[in-house]
């Protein structure tokens, strides 16, 4: 039996791919480089997500892929600008971004009347609250985890170790994690750091990706609506 709900936030909650489209036609406007076109949010997905899986292994550190991610995307697309300026900006417009994913409100308001419900996140702090506020979605849940205050990632044991320390003193004292699901869009950080910790997991990818690296969720949906028919 269920007994508790994690969510991740970027791209199961709020859209942090809607979000990055629009930073980077408003910022390449700002900054008067070459106008954006769908074309250059792929190049941005491809670097993006090999450095936050680089971040997951702990490879790298949050300050090192900040430091180096636009640089990277800006000679990847033929473009001459100072990558650290325009992170800067990025992160800044980030903070108060709170663009929902179809269907997370309703998500959560039928959620959060049947189960223990969790925000399990990578990032920082301060912005990922911010976002959950900004959005309307920060009472819903009965805890908010995220890696910067935590001091590890996602899918690292360590992270969910806190989480269930955290609830198990404060909540639910003998909650195991099998009696608990994670719904995300990454296979790497959610699908994989919940299977290994031993909790059900529900992937939630609305475009079929190529990567799939052998990780095997217990659900997938297409549409957050369909989380219903399964809790």
């Amino acid at each position: 039996m269920i007994r508790a709900v994690f969510l991740d936030i970027d791209d199961t909650l709020l859209s942090f791919s809607g979000y990055v489209k629009q930073a980077m036609k408003s910022g390449f406007a700002k900054f008067h480089l070459k106008p954006y076109s769908d074309d250059m949010f792929p190049v941005f997905e491809r670097i993006n997500d090999g450095l936050w899986r680089s971040l997951e292994r702990g490879e790298i550190t949050l300050a090192q892929l900040r430091a180096v991610r636009w640089s990277r995307i800006f000679k990847a697309l033929g473009i001459s600008f100072d990558g650290p300026a325009f992170e800067q900006y990025f992160r800044d417009q980030l903070f108060s971004s709170a663009i929902p994913e179809p269907g997370a409100m309703d998500l959560l308001s039928y959620l959060a009347g049947r189960y223990d419900l969790y925000a399990a996140s990578n990032g920082p702090y301060l912005q990922q609250r911010n976002r959950l506020k900004t959005g309307g979605m920060d009472g819903y849940f009965d805890d908010i985890f995220i890696s910067e205050r935590m001091g590890v990632q996602k899918p690292q044991p360590g992270f969910f170790d806190a989480c269930f320390a955290s609830i198990r003193r404060d909540r639910i004292p003998d909650l195991e994690p099998a009696e608990c699901m994670l719904i995300g869009d990454s296979l790497t950080s959610d699908i994989a750091g919940g299977k290994q910790y031993g909790m059900k997991t529900c992937l939630y990818q609305p475009r079929k990706k190529d990567f799939q690296n052998g990780i095997e969720p217990d659900y997938t949906v297409r549409k957050l609506e369909e989380v219903k028919g399964i809790l």
